[in-house]
């Protein structure tokens, strides 16, 4: 079964949210960017839940919806994980990383989902 942008970025959310992410964001970017559909936002409260919410989603979509992320970025040492899965990507930051990047007011304008 095939899941749609807007499905597969709430269960993402959701898979976060049982890992304990917090301040989970979730950004409608199709009328601003032709890259993807959604950014999932996230922050864990170190650099070890950042890991097993990394997992978890990992483990999670390439068992229930064969999915796979694109490149996927493990940049501990700055405090930012991403999961690109095409139409949705999902950004997993420490408090101080997500600070220092801000995405959230740089795509200011994207509707919450």
């Amino acid at each position: 079964m095939s899941v749609s942008s807007e499905q597969l970025s709430r269960e993402i959310a959701r898979l976060v949210n049982e890992k304990l992410g917090e301040q989970i964001v979730c950004l409608d970017m199709r009328e601003l960017v032709t890259y993807t559909d959604y950014l999932v936002i996230c922050t864990a409260r170190n650099e070890r839940q950042a890991e097993a919410i990394t997992e978890e989603v990992h483990r999670r979509l390439k068992h229930d919806h064969s999915l796979l992320p694109v490149n996927p970025d493990r940049s501990s040492d700055v405090g930012w994980t991403v999961l690109d899965y095409l139409d949705t990507v999902l950004h997993i930051f420490t408090a101080e990383a997500r600070e220092r990047y801000d995405l959230e007011d740089l795509w200011h304008e994207a509707p919450r989902v």
